[in-house]
């Protein structure tokens, strides 16, 4: 029965991981050829959330009824402080430092820098934890190449979509899984950039 319960986890894990799906949808890298270093800059304020794609704002309402029907106040606030911590810190620290591992330019926030990378969250589902099983989360973003100086300028426009979060064994905690779904989104981006240039 392990046997049986192992084969089907490594399956629906390799399934999982496979689902990404990124795509080059207008330009090209060649004005990344001799560049050295990359501004990266994170927005989440319109991202979705789970298959109904609720709004940000509900989904941090969601999470604050879900806190006070079970735990207390102090709860959602504990939660809500390592949401804030996990999208100004987590993600780019786990984004930037995938990102840096796999390509030969360097990637930081607030560099003065000839071209900016915008990462654009479009949707996030959370993904689960029970144990033996768990589902990893899955993150959508448009990753969006932009002339620091000229953001309307768009040099390149990729769409990552349902980039997995998790590891074999499987991640407890709802926004440390999520951050691993930017790792994983920047280390296949990185991959795409190097192979192009």
């Amino acid at each position: 029965m392990k046997k049986i319960l192992l084969s089907f986890m490594l399956v629906f894990g390799l399934l999982i991981v496979n689902a990404q799906k990124m795509k080059l949808t207008s330009g090209n890298f060649d004005f990344l050829k001799g560049q050295t270093e990359l501004n990266v800059v994170f927005k989440f304020k319109d991202a979705t959330f789970f298959k109904e794609k609720i709004s940000y704002d509900a989904y941090i309402d969601k999470k604050k009824k879900e806190y006070l029907e079970k735990n207390t106040q102090a709860d959602f606030d504990r939660w809500f402080k390592d949401w804030n911590y996990t999208l100004d810190t987590t993600v780019p620290d786990k984004f930037l430092s995938s990102m840096n591992k796999n390509s030969k330019i360097k990637s930081a926030q607030n560099l003065s820098t000839k071209y900016t990378l915008i990462v654009e969250t479009v949707w996030i589902y959370p993904g689960w934890y029970g144990g033996v099983m768990s589902q990893p989360s899955k993150v959508s973003t448009l990753l969006k190449f932009v002339e620091t100086a000229n953001q309307s300028n768009v040099l390149a426009v990729v769409e990552s979509n349902n980039a997995p979060g998790d590891n074999f064994v499987g991640v407890p905690n709802n926004n440390d899984r999520i951050a691993e779904g930017y790792a994983k989104t920047a280390k296949s981006l990185a991959k795409m950039i190097e192979k192009k240039l």
